[in-house]
């Protein structure tokens, strides 16, 4: 079977490694996911999105002369969430709910109050931000005295 650039297939994962996830396709073929490809968030370890011999919808982005393909896991999700918006209102809202995808935004991290925080992480975090403000002063002296560090 001939793979097409932009169809979404079907396969199983059929290993894993640190860069990607190789996906054997339904009807022949087999390509690689890339860690960048699998999910719309940040991907640290592959193996907490995916397991060996997991079905998986993948899209074909890519074929090179040597005949390796390139898919992508979130662009197959992504088409197939707009394919359901663009059904009618009363088909699309199953159970009251509507599946929107969550953005992909950068959230920083919670501050915990400092009264469930044990001492060590007091201290971590006043070094943290003693050392930024020391660069910062000293980086604004440099300036003013017109001296640089190279």
């Amino acid at each position: 079977m001939q793979l097409e650039i932009g169809k979404i297939y079907s396969g199983k994962v059929k290993g894993i490694t640190q860069y990607g996830a190789f996906v054997d396709i339904d009807g022949g073929g087999t390509g690689m996911v890339h860690i960048s490809e699998i999910a719309n968030t940040y991907v640290n370890e592959i193996r907490d999105h995916l397991t060996e011999n997991q079905e998986v919808k993948v899209k074909v982005i890519g074929i090179n002369e040597a005949g390796k393909v390139s898919l992508s896991i979130k662009k197959a999700v992504e088409n197939a969430d707009n394919q359901q918006q663009s059904q009618p209102r009363q088909k699309r809202q199953h159970d009251g709910q509507q599946n929107r995808p969550r953005p992909n935004v950068w959230e920083p991290k919670k501050q915990t109050p400092p009264s469930e925080m044990t001492f060590e992480d007091m201290m971590s975090r006043f070094k943290q931000s003693s050392e930024e403000r020391m660069c910062d002063l000293k980086r604004s002296t440099d300036r003013k005295n017109g001296t640089r560090r190279k």
